[in-house]
């Protein structure tokens, strides 16, 4: 039974190949951060809908206070809301890496 003998890969060539994987790499972790940033833009417009049918019963050219006061508590509830949910997987995510 013959065996083929193993060619050696030249440096050159396995250098290409690494920096390949590294290229791809990063192209993945660009592409999971734009996903990201997609994401939360689609939560900020969704929010934004949900404050504005709450608060704004008839647009005009100006608020009124209550209609001010009323988007301004919706957005405050949303960013509390976020930096908790942001906090609480940044604990998790600390947690699995130990």
């Amino acid at each position: 039974m013959r065996t083929r003998a193993r060619r050696k890969v030249p440096i050159r060539t396995r250098r290409m190949a690494d920096l390949r994987e590294a290229d791809e790499a990063e192209l993945q972790r660009l592409v999971a951060a734009e996903q990201q940033k997609a994401q939360f833009t689609a939560q900020v417009h969704h929010f934004m809908e949900l404050c504005w049918d709450k608060c704004v019963e008839k647009p005009g050219n100006r608020l009124d206070s209550r209609t001010e006061n009323c988007l301004s508590s919706c957005v405050d509830r949303f960013i509390d809301t976020t930096l908790a949910i942001t906090s609480r997987f940044a604990q998790i995510v600390q947690k699995g890496g130990q």
